[in-house]
């Protein structure tokens, strides 16, 4: 009899990928299960991005060690960020592990826990050099119509507050052929949703081709069939083409949404950050995307408390979010990660008002995203079904909203339909983060 295996994801998006990935290639000798505690055999795919998402990652891998020291599971290994990133530590601290295994050659790990016998097992690659192919099994573990593409590895950015390419490596961008061909395979699964993530999608191919080839790659995935909706995340706004607006614009399969990561409205703080666009820059961009494209939505992050952050500094973060009033928003407090250069900065803000200036963050934007919800009330917005709340109600996302980290929709349904189908539909309600509505007949 085969025995269960259960991968347990943290993390973003990208991570995600990466445990659909492991899942797939265990599958071929395993049984793959979602419920850890039936599981002989657990892995826990960490996140190590933020403080919180380190303490997220070491709680979840102790509850796995109580499913283990009661006897339910035989032996749990720690892969993902924080297993590259602190996986000496991991393992001296944490008895109940079995292995670490450091973030890298995803295709190895199968390998190395085979070759372990019952010996506690440490796996690290320093040069990260694997990007995953369309070759590779990937098991979903969301909705069957919805995936995340991984167009590219790594960062180039060098933020000065992220440890992300002391963890990811160096950008390396997949081939286009391999990113068609997986999303061929996808809408063959049933999946007529992607979105396509990386650390930063806007500079995909600069490292393979000499040139940003985000525009090309979607023409070609614009012709794969039975995909209706194309979303883009992370998109950084200093190489945001004409050329991409014009094809968001044009083209009905790319969702007339776009994540731009801004971290920041104070060109000092910017600057700091080593961030390569301004706020006048950024305030362009924003004008320029609601020309061309009157209907988009448009989501960004930012960061409170950042090193010599001043009150003025915030006020300014403030005043920019009330003048461009964007469609979805998220913020997270600094998060002082070792061995970056905004981590060695004396001028580090207290915790608390870090965490003070998040809320107001977050208050604003509530404000204001009910006016901004309140101007949809009335309009028709393509939606996506996800959920039969009973007889004629329905659960659904619309163009607008990623999943996971945007809002709702409640509808009132009229036809017969599956998860997964995409209408259209009239708002009716609406407050600062669901909507509701009603199928048009």
């Amino acid at each position: 009899m085969k025995k269960k295996v259960a991968v347990v994801n943290l993390g973003c998006p990208k991570n995600q990928v990466d445990s659909e990935i492991i899942a797939g290639m265990f599958s071929k000798r395993f049984n793959i299960i979602s419920e850890p505690s039936e599981a002989n055999l657990i892995i826990v795919n960490t996140c190590g991005f933020i403080e919180e998402a380190k303490k997220e990652s070491i709680e979840v891998i102790l509850e796995m060690a109580e499913l283990k020291t009661k006897g339910i599971c035989e032996k749990i290994y720690a892969t993902g960020c924080l297993a590259q990133r602190y996986g000496k530590q991991l393992l001296e601290e944490i008895p109940e592990l079995d292995g670490v295994l450091g973030d890298g050659d995803l295709n190895k790990i199968v390998a190395a826990i085979d070759d372990s016998s019952n010996q506690r097992i440490y796996t690290y690659n320093n040069n990260q050099n694997f990007i995953y192919s369309h070759e590779m099994p990937r098991i979903l573990s969301g909705p069957p119509y919805f995936a995340y593409v991984k167009i590219a590895e790594g960062c180039n950015n060098c933020c000065s507050y992220c440890a992300i390419p002391q963890i990811k490596g160096r950008y390396r961008s997949r081939a286009i052929e391999s990113i068609v061909e997986e999303t061929r395979r996808l809408a063959l699964e049933g999946v007529k949703e992607i979105a396509l993530v990386a650390q930063d999608t806007t500079r995909f191919g600069i490292d393979r081709y000499g040139s940003f080839r985000l525009s090309d790659l979607l023409k070609e995935l614009i012709e794969v069939e039975n995909i209706e909706w194309i979303r883009l995340m992370y998109c950084y706004p200093d190489a945001f083409s004409d050329e991409l607006i014009k094809l968001l614009s044009e083209e009905p399969k790319i969702c007339k949404y776009v994540d731009l990561p801004l971290q920041h409205a104070d060109n000092e703080i910017l600057a700091r950050m080593n961030r390569r666009n301004t706020v006048e820059e950024a305030e362009t961009l924003i004008s320029k995307l609601r020309k061309e494209i009157p209907n988009i939505f448009i989501r960004s992050t930012f960061i409170t408390g950042f090193p010599g952050e001043t009150e003025e500094q915030f006020q300014n973060l403030l005043k920019f979010i009330r003048k461009v009033k964007l469609d979805r928003l998220g913020v997270f407090a600094y998060s002082q990660e070792e061995n970056t250069p905004a981590g060695k900065m004396k001028d580090q803000i207290p915790l608390k008002v870090r965490e003070t200036r998040k809320d107001a963050v977050m208050a604003l934007q509530a404000e204001l995203a009910y006016q901004i919800q309140q101007k949809r009330v009335g309009q028709t917005l393509k939606v996506i079904l996800e959920e039969e709340l009973s007889e004629q109600n329905w659960l659904g996302r619309t163009e607008g909203d990623a999943p996971e980290i945007d809002g709702q929709i409640y509808l009132k349904i009229y036809k017969k339909h599956e998860p997964g189908d995409i209408i259209k539909a009239r708002i009716l309600r609406a407050d600062s983060y669901d909507l509701e509505g009603k199928e048009l007949k």
